[in-house]
């Protein structure tokens, strides 16, 4: 039988400490680390790739400082090698390795590649590396490896036409990366090698690593900040540290993009190559993309559905922007909270697979603006760029906060929570049997496309972890295996907002009231009809709650499940249950 309760432990993140602790070792006695049994019985920790949950100390010394953030660790291995780096004379090519940026347009690393390539009369190579382990690692979902793959038959297309050529390999154990790398650069006589940062931990591990250790090898290895439109570690707040709240961050991101508009200057695309690479690299030209790996597969029928939803690549994603900025924004203000409208941008698939750039939307949103201030002008085009900067405010706080990354919420202190571990609960909530209307659309919504409206994500995240009270990292989980635009940073910092256990989150005594949410965000229940059709038939304020509506007949008829549970009273426990946990005898 399932375990009813337990102790809230955190995050398996993408990006826990493998290399603070050989993978192996798993006694609770471990200083720094606690046990994690229960954790690993439900998937929310895997010990095949990461260590057991840290403490509470242990965070506390990341937060004061004695233990150095993986971040600091990338900066200061770049800062060590700069001179070592510079010296190096480049050779017969160089290469740009594409990870979480599959694009040519604004891509800075590329652009850099491309810039010192053309300048000493040399080739651009680029290569992409799948790995499976990564991908089981990372919780990256099928669907969304399907559309990477996809985009990189579009980017190779698209690169070849420059003359430029794709090396795309799979690497079955992730240690190997960085000597795979080295070797292909040893092999094409490369001794520059680009890329663009990413801020999980494992990444910048690896880049740190990738940095010294390629100097070994003779080979100058350059990471850069693209990702963001404004670079972590260039905000502070009044007292010197990160911003943990998100709308004075945001006034300090706004103020200093005014400050600086090279920050939204857009890179441009590489130059091509001499025809003669066509014939150099005839081996990288000639050879195919390869396969989803065993453990990331879709049957031909969700090829099929998934295919005909997302078009892949970064011309793809400009067309949508453009016709969003051109089509819909002046609803966006009014109109984005309802999942039944048709009017948000459909880009975070895009912005999470790097086929488009933040820094290219907020340029291209204030260029439709009647200002150049971000913050100002129409009122659905400041909306959508402040939505934007989110997506840099959480980078930002694991950056800062990087045990985010390794199975700890934002707040250690949130740690006593007693979680439920009802499996027969979780699986109506996944499969979006709850009897709760708005929430089952929500879930059916995420199984059929791959994506869910951002305030349905709200409000089932909402649902599990208060109204449920199961662990809102069993959740987490399930969004990042299940959607197409699943990006750490982003679902970690909504789950923690929605469980109250993140940055900046709504008051744990802030619950939200499913039936309540259904009518103000789908008055009239067309998302309920569309994704419960059980449902189709039921007319009126019934369809937000059909049995205690007068719809009980249609809905028993068409096999539709009663509430598996009751607010009022779930919202009690969970307000007792968090109380017990944070030790407070009243809100």
């Amino acid at each position: 039988m399932p375990l009813k309760q337990a102790t809230l432990s955190g995050t398996k993140r993408k990006g826990s400490p493998q290399l603070e602790l050989p993978v192996k070792r798993r006694k609770s006695e471990e200083a720094g680390f606690k046990d994690s049994t229960l954790e690993e019985r439900y998937n929310i920790v895997d010990r095949q790739f990461y260590p057991p949950e840290m403490t509470n100390e242990r965070c506390a010394q990341y937060n004061t400082n004695r233990i150095e953030r993986p971040m600091q660790t990338l900066s200061k291995a770049q800062q060590a090698t700069e001179h070592a780096r510079d010296s190096i004379d480049v050779k017969h090519a160089v290469v740009h390795w594409f990870k979480c940026d599959l694009r040519t347009y604004d891509n800075k690393s590329l652009h850099l590649a491309s810039k010192l390539a053309k300048s000493h009369g040399v080739p651009l190579v680029s290569l992409h590396i799948i790995s499976p382990q990564d991908y089981k690692a990372h919780m990256t979902s099928p669907v969304r490896v399907d559309f990477v793959l996809r985009t990189l038959e579009v980017l190779k297309e698209g690169l070849a036409k420059l003359n430029i050529p794709l090396y795309v390999e799979t690497l079955h154990k992730r240690k190997d990366i960085p000597d795979r790398i080295f070797d292909l650069c040893d092999k094409w006589g490369v001794s520059h090698l680009f890329c663009n940062i990413e801020y999980e931990v494992d990444e910048l591990r690896r880049e740190a690593l990738m940095t010294k250790k390629g100097l070994e090898r003779g080979i100058a290895f350059t990471a850069v900040h693209d990702t963001c439109v404004v670079a972590p570690g260039e905000l502070s707040s009044g007292t010197g540290g990160q911003y943990s709240v998100y709308t004075p961050w945001y006034r300090a991101w706004i103020a200093y993009i005014h400050r600086n508009p090279r920050q939204l200057w857009i890179f441009d695309p590489p130059s091509p190559n001499p025809t003669a690479s066509r014939q150099d690299f005839k081996d990288v030209f000639d050879s195919s993309i390869p396969g989803a790996p065993e453990n990331k597969r879709l049957t031909d029928e969700e090829k099929k559905r998934f295919r005909s939803m997302w078009p892949p690549g970064e011309y793809g994603a400009q067309e949508r922007l453009d016709k969003f900025l051109k089509e819909k924004v002046e609803k966006y203000k009014d109109t984005r909270n309802f999942p039944a409208v048709n009017t948000t941008a459909m880009l975070s698939v895009h912005f999470a697979s790097g086929t488009l750039s933040a820094r290219t939307a907020v340029s291209r949103a204030r260029d439709a603006n009647t200002t150049d201030a971000l913050d100002g002008g129409h009122i659905g085009i400041k909306g959508w760029i402040s939505e934007i900067a989110w997506r840099d405010f959480y980078k930002h706080v694991l950056v800062n906060w990087p045990y985010i990354c390794m199975n700890k919420p934002f707040k250690p202190e949130y740690t006593n929570i007693k979680w439920e571990y009802d499996e027969h609960l979780f699986q109506k909530w996944c499969k979006g049997q709850t009897g709760f209307p708005f929430i089952d659309a929500a879930m059916r919504q995420l199984n059929h496309m791959g994506y869910m409206h951002n305030r349905a994500r709200m409000g089932v995240a909402s649902f599990l972890a208060k109204d449920l009270l199961i662990d809102w990292r069993r959740g987490e989980r399930y969004f990042m295996e299940h959607l197409i635009d699943g990006d750490f940073a982003s679902n970690n910092g909504g789950w923690g907002f929605s469980a109250s256990t993140g940055v900046d989150p709504q008051p744990y005594f802030r619950i939200f009231n499913p039936l309540l949410q259904s009518e103000k965000f789908d008055p009239d229940g067309e998302y309920i009809r569309k994704w419960v059709p059980e449902l189709a038939n039921v007319r009126g304020k019934a369809i937000h709650d059909p049995y205690e509506r007068g719809a009980e007949r249609e809905a028993k008829k068409n096999g539709y499940p009663k509430a598996c549970v009751e607010h009022k009273a779930s919202r009690a426990r969970a307000l007792a249950r968090y109380k017990e946990g944070l030790g407070r005898d009243n809100a």
